[in-house]
């Protein structure tokens, strides 16, 4: 008698992975890759690990698989054109799958996703960069619906309707031709009485 297969599935064990991986690689062990970034004469030197780079970026991955067999037990890769505050940026968003960036920022942590090719990281910025596009239009249209209001209300004066209409008929006599007409009586029948007078 066979017995049926479970499925046995951790929640946490992708972001306990993550974490320790992320424990290693700032406390320098098991690393085995030193990326040096260059850019207008800041220079920063990082040390991770290949597989976690591979696996979160396509550019990494091809440099990796594509490298000859190294002397040393670290490999090396220079980066230059990209800043160091982004690159430490997305080694954290790579380690952690979160990372805190000002918003005039988001728009290059997006080129440096496009250039690293780092998938999760470009769809993350995508996101954030419409929302960011829908607060905009929300709050312009926000804007300028109060200002339609307050344009509208500026070239009615205070008074209501209702009392417009009341002022007006007081104004014009019952038997004038442009008394307002009750029971159905049309707006002709005063007039023509006034001219065959």
């Amino acid at each position: 008698m066979e017995s049926t297969p479970v499925l046995l599935e951790s929640k946490s064990s992708p972001i306990n992975l993550l974490n320790e991986m992320h424990q290693l690689r700032l406390l320098g062990h098991l690393c085995d890759v030193t990326v040096s970034v260059e850019y207008q004469g800041v220079r920063a030197e990082f040390v991770a690990h290949k597989a976690v780079l591979a696996a979160t970026s396509k550019f990494f991955k091809e440099v990796f698989l594509n490298e000859k067999a190294v002397d040393g037990p670290r490999s090396n890769v220079f980066l230059n054109e990209v800043q160091v505050a982004d690159f430490a940026s997305f080694l954290e968003f790579v380690y952690t799958a979160r990372v805190e960036v000002e918003e005039d920022r988001v728009q290059r942590m997006l080129e440096i996703a496009e250039k690293l090719k780092c998938l999760d990281l470009s769809e993350t910025c995508f996101q954030l960069k419409k929302q960011m596009l829908e607060s905009v239009l929300l709050e312009l249209q926000n804007f300028s619906e109060s200002q339609n209001s307050e344009e509208e209300s500026a070239a009615r004066p205070n008074v209501p309707p209702e009392s417009k209409a009341v002022a007006e008929a007081e104004q014009d006599p019952p038997d004038s031709p442009v008394a307002r007409p009750s029971h159905g009586a049309s707006l002709e029948a005063p007039a023509a009485k006034s001219k065959e007078k």
